[in-house]
């Protein structure tokens, strides 16, 4: 682990500014929080960017350090990240790779956007450059997720002793969606994307995109389109398939906590004996929480059995909330919220508990006790929540899982699967899970833990590191 280096957007650590001053805000979730524990005490070397004001002033006061990790940050001018990260990372590659683009209106890639596309391509040399600089001589490298795909092919120039994994975390559009972006910029990804000694997915479907767009006859990169006036010519970089595995003892220690147990206690007393349908999101615009709204109003609507008999709980944290387009979302989702209540609601029952707040002991008592835990992601490079929530329940609750969620490919005998833009099946799916068999439910929560025991996130790690190891030196 001495001669492993990780480098990713996100650190191990995150501060927040109190009067001025920088004070350790821990770690966040996803894969920060994954990656840190696996790491802790190996004096590896993380490499990752001072994210925010509060995380540069850390670093100038020597803050940034902890558990035994190196910790290399990356700074940047303010404005450089910003364009790199809100234009170019997450209002651009994000809706590409998760198809979210209203085509008739979005993208726009004027000069304005280019300029940003210039900033994404000067933070992954920034990141190359501090690699380069800190690695042992024949280091493992795992670069992850898709801020950083260009840097494989620079470093493969600065560094070719280094033995390079780029891990996405995120679907991968096949080459006719892929083909949304400009051509010598999708010619440009392929070109970072294969400098890497391997490139990681969770599932065979986002492989196999991946390697279309270096295949397939009409692909960007078979018609030639030139690199900076350079004529493209690569190939695709060897590949694998990992999916990431939760952990499951400290989920199992935050549900054990006071913290948890008070939350649980009090989600008791607002639900009572009433059954429970729980979703715990990101307010992400890929986890489409509208169409979960309608689907269970439409439940109400069709089966009024189930009127003041069961409530929604949805715990959706805060993300992105700068972007006009989240901003814009959180609205349409809170009204339909404050609509669907004031439709259906009595004086003693609220149809939907909604909360917006970032409160991971709640989350995690919400998912001890589901009756039915709906996860129907637009498009979902893995979704943890699948997993976790199998691993923490103690009342058989069924899963509700969209086929286009990457964690279905291995979770899809034991869950009930939905189409996530058929609001009506997904109606029908609640009920299903509603009405279940308590037998039926007992067996396909079983089948589900087993699935989801069978790999962990260690079992993730390894995986990358295998794949450095066979990475041409």
């Amino acid at each position: 682990m001495a001669e492993l280096v990780v480098a990713s957007n996100r650190g191990p650590l995150s501060f927040r500014l109190d009067n001025g001053e920088p004070v350790a805000a821990g770690t966040g979730g996803g894969l920060a929080g994954t990656l840190r524990p696996l790491l802790a005490g190996t004096g590896a070397i993380w490499v990752a960017a001072s994210m925010t004001e509060a995380d540069r002033l850390a670093v100038q006061r020597g803050l940034m350090v902890g558990d035994g990790i190196r910790i290399v940050p990356v700074a940047l001018d303010h404005e450089c990240y910003r364009m790199a990260y809100d234009v170019v990372a997450n209002s651009t590659l994000w809706f590409a790779y998760h198809h979210l683009f209203d085509l008739p209106r979005r993208p726009r890639f004027d000069r304005h956007w280019h300029e940003a596309w210039r900033a994404y391509r000067q933070l992954n040399a920034a990141f190359a450059e501090t690699v380069a600089k800190v690695a042992p001589r024949g280091a493992a490298v795992l670069v992850q997720d898709y801020h950083l795909s260009l840097t494989g092919r620079m470093l493969a120039q600065r560094r070719p002793d280094l033995r390079t994994v780029h891990f996405l975390h995120v679907p991968f559009p096949p080459p006719e969606y892929a083909r949304v972006l400009p051509d010598a910029v999708l010619t440009e990804l392929l070109d970072g994307m294969a400098g890497f000694g391997a490139c990681g997915f969770h599932t065979r479907r986002w492989e196999a995109a991946f390697r279309r767009c270096y295949e397939d006859p009409d692909a960007t990169v078979s018609r030639g389109v030139p690199i900076n006036g350079e004529a493209a010519a690569f190939g695709a970089p060897r590949t694998f398939v990992s999916p990431l595995g939760p952990t499951p003892d400290a989920l199992l220690e935050t549900a054990r906590s006071p913290e948890a147990r008070a939350a649980g206690q009090r989600l008791s007393a607002e639900v009572g004996s009433r059954r429970l349908i729980v979703r715990v999101d990101r307010m992400e615009v890929s986890k489409n929480l509208l169409r979960g709204f309608w689907a269970f109003e439409e439940l109400l609507d069709r089966y009024p059995r189930w009127r003041e008999q069961v409530v929604f709980v949805a715990l959706a944290y805060p993300s992105r909330a700068s972007l006009a387009e989240y901003i814009g979302y959180r609205s349409e989702v809170e009204h339909a919220v404050a609509r669907i209540n004031e439709t259906w609601g009595t004086p003693n029952w609220t149809p939907i508990i909604f909360d917006v707040a970032d409160d991971h002991p709640r989350s995690v008592a919400a998912m001890s006790r589901y009756d039915v835990l709906l996860v129907n992601p637009v498009r979902d490079g893995l979704n943890m929540v699948a997993k976790e929530g199998p691993i923490l329940n103690e009342t058989d609750g069924a899963v509700v899982l969209s086929f286009e969620a990457g964690a279905f490919e291995e979770l899809a005998p034991a869950v009930i699967a939905v189409n996530p833009f058929d609001v009506t099946q997904t109606a029908e799916a609640l009920r299903l899970a509603l009405e279940m068999d308590p037998g039926e439910r007992k067996r396909r929560a079983h089948r589900l833990r087993q699935l989801v025991q069978a790999r962990t996130a260690s079992d993730w790690l390894a995986d990358q590191l295998a794949a450095a190891s066979e990475a041409p030196r």
